[in-house]
């Protein structure tokens, strides 16, 4: 501990873009090797085992929902409360639990592989919210927020790639495949993870300007949920939707290319390639736009672009005038404008807007809690109401629904949250008027 905390010394003497840039990479590189631990499994089929008419495969992707599903409830209180001292070891204790479920999965018969899917599932679903907790409350989060989730486009495809060049090319069982990809992952993710405890606390200015980030208690958090109730209901029936559309991608992508014809395995990665960039550059431009509303009235337009563009190339390749590629890609861009905005800097900017006292991780994991439910409920109907629909047309009919509904409840949102913004300020004009001696939590500060 004293080697850290000499060498995170020396790092805070840095220059403030040096430390944005070491914060940034490390928690992208943390975060794609605990991709390698969660998605792997994903490039295998499984082929050969049904379960109440349902493939084992499915049943694999739901045991994992499930699991993550039920991390996400739990990390509501585990996450709003966390003591930044302990992250770095919470992050290497969960992954290491998940990495020994793969290890089970790789020995245990059809079907009682699930359990190990669900195992593996629970302690992956809370390290979003420790990553995240190194990099929120900062000038520079949107940049290293922007880096880091890029890992969410990237690093599903790459470790799909990884896995399934085991198989194709070293010939490794499926069944092993997955814990074989995570070894592969485990340096660097030791190494990655001593890099983020090397980033040094937010500065004052990073407070003044984005709030102070401090674990909240239950009497906090209800208090935060009640404040914004209806922003934050229209928020989470936008991202359940695209959390549902983006998981059906993810677990399936193999099946959705192959629907299409498309069968060259580098597809999963150089598709995601494109839009990692592009949703990089978008998300990392908004550090330049210093007041916090103006950022999170962007971020609104950023996901109303992305629904918008889902339901235009979709309607387009309907009617035969985009090729399956164009359209993924399109789609994915689409999904990826509308998700990673939620996971990264909504609730950064939504909190420094109103100079609330909080963090971002407990808003997140409600939202998160949430759109897992809705992606484990969507698989079971639609592996028990309508089996006979392949995966491919099922996305094309659910990527519909999140363009309309998507664009709706986005604009409604980002018309609440500029009401509610216009009722503060005339609170704070009205405090000053009546010479208050200082400004409550949740209202709008004069930096937004």
């Amino acid at each position: 501990m004293r080697l850290i905390d000499g060498l995170r010394a020396k790092v805070a003497t840095w220059p403030y873009a040096l430390v944005s840039v070491l914060a940034a990479v490390s928690a992208f590189g943390t975060y794609t090797c605990m991709y390698a631990f969660r998605k792997a499994f994903a490039a295998g089929t499984y082929t050969g085992h049904q379960f109440f008419h349902i493939d084992y495969k499915v049943w694999l992707v739901i045991a994992q929902v499930i699991g993550y599903m039920a991390s996400k409830f739990y990390g509501i209180k585990f996450i709003a409360e966390v003591n930044s001292k302990t992250r770095a070891r919470y992050i290497l204790t969960l992954i290491g639990i998940a990495w020994l479920a793969l290890l089970a999965f790789a020995f245990v018969p059809a079907p009682w592989g699930v359990i190990c899917l669900f195992i593996n599932g629970f302690p992956l679903g809370l390290i979003w919210g420790l990553v995240f907790g190194y990099l929120e409350g900062r000038r520079s989060t949107e940049f290293m927020a922007s880096v880091l989730s890029i890992s969410l486009i990237f690093a599903s495809g790459f470790v799909k790639t990884k896995g399934k060049n085991l198989i194709d090319v070293f010939h490794v069982n499926e069944y092993f495949m997955p814990f074989l990809t995570g070894a592969l992952f485990a340096l660097p993710l030791i190494f990655f993870v001593g890099c983020m405890e090397l980033i040094p606390p937010p500065t004052p200015e990073d407070i003044s300007l984005r709030a102070e980030r401090t674990p909240m208690n239950a009497a906090e958090r209800r208090q935060f949920v009640v404040r914004f109730l209806p922003g934050i209901i229209l928020t989470l029936i936008v991202y359940v939707l695209l959390t549902i559309m983006r998981d059906v991608r993810d677990n399936f992508e193999v099946e959705i290319w192959a629907s299409l014809g498309v069968k060259d395995n580098s597809v999963f990665t150089t598709t995601d390639i494109k839009i990692s960039l592009v949703v990089l550059v978008a998300m990392s431009l908004l550090i330049l736009v210093r007041k916090n509303l103006r950022a999170f009235s962007i971020i609104h337009l950023m996901i109303i672009g992305g629904c918008v563009l889902v339901g235009v190339s979709t309607t387009m390749f309907g009617m035969k005038m985009m090729d399956p590629t164009s359209w993924m890609t399109c789609v994915g861009l689409g999904l990826y404008m509308g998700y990673v905005p939620y996971n990264a800097i909504f609730f950064e900017r939504m909190i420094a807007s109103f100079h609330y006292k909080s963090n971002v991780g407990f808003i997140m994991y409600i939202a998160d809690s949430m759109g897992y439910l809705g992606s484990v409920s969507v698989l079971l109907v639609k592996e028990l109401g309508r089996p006979s629909i392949s995966w491919g047309a099922f996305f094309q009919e659910g990527v519909m629904v999140v363009a309309l509904v998507g664009s709706i409840g986005g604009v409604l949102s980002l018309i609440y949250f500029l009401q509610s913004a216009a009722r503060d300020k005339k609170k704070l004009i009205e405090q000053n008027d009546g010479g208050s001696d200082g400004i409550s939590f949740g209202v709008i500060s004069p930096q937004s």
